[in-house]
């Protein structure tokens, strides 16, 4: 898929990740709607990035995400690619996981972004084509204490994209997964639970910008993952 034109939808685009990437697809000619729930910061970056479509969202809400959905659709006739970049972590011993956290990150980290794709396949279908990026993490691949609980629900992610991506094949539509290592954002100033480890990591890792690279990369090739390897 070419970026140049294309209308791209990216979830938890006030900071970080989302933010790096809305930038750098709008830099390269994309057409980028922008949703988050802090509105302030959205319009911030929406007079950054002139045409850029700010859409004060929560993701965990069902009538918030079909107003966004259908206001890039009033606004642009088609969806080219969802970005699910929106997510929240614990970072907490499994026997002190508040379960009521745990829910709410699981319905941010994988209901949301399942809904999401559910709203924008009428759109992909209709045009043949479509991509769609799920942002996992590499700690859905490792056994860490205190991390358990928020990448057993990447992990399932990962597993729901790996299942998409078969579905959809044959309606043009291709879903690939991300999964950076710890990234310089603000992740773990906002934990739903937990405080950030004071232990120093035995890796270093990458930063938005690199991240963002690679989503517009899978957009591009359709290519089904890259995991961003951790360096010192």
């Amino acid at each position: 898929m070419e970026i140049r034109g294309s209308v791209i939808i990216i979830t938890g685009a006030s900071s970080g990740i989302g933010a790096a990437t809305a930038r750098l697809a709008h830099g390269r000619g994309a057409r980028v709607v922008m949703a988050a729930r802090r509105a302030d910061r959205l319009e911030e970056l929406a007079r950054e990035l002139p045409g850029a479509l700010a859409v004060t969202t929560d993701v965990t809400v069902d009538g918030d995400r079909r107003a966004m959905v259908d206001r890039c659709m009033r606004e642009h006739g088609r969806i080219d690619a969802l970005i699910n970049n929106a997510g929240q972590g614990l970072h907490v011993p499994l026997e002190d996981v508040a379960l009521e956290a745990f829910r709410d990150v699981l319905e941010l980290n994988l209901v949301a972004p399942l809904a999401l794709i559910q709203l924008v396949l009428p759109a992909m279908r209709a045009q043949r084509s479509g991509a769609i990026v799920n942002i996992s993490s590499g700690t859905a691949r490792m056994s860490l204490p205190g991390v358990g609980a928020y990448a057993s629900t990447k992990a399932a992610l990962n597993l729901l994209t790996a299942t998409a991506r078969r579905e959809l094949a044959d309606d043009g539509i291709t879903v690939s997964l991300v999964l950076p290592s710890v990234t310089a954002t603000e992740f773990h100033e906002v934990l739903r639970q937990g405080v950030r480890p004071d232990r120093r990591l035995p890796f270093a890792g990458a930063s938005p910008d690199e991240v963002a690279e690679a989503v517009l990369r899978v957009v591009e090739t359709g290519e089904e993952e890259i995991a961003l390897a951790h360096h010192r």
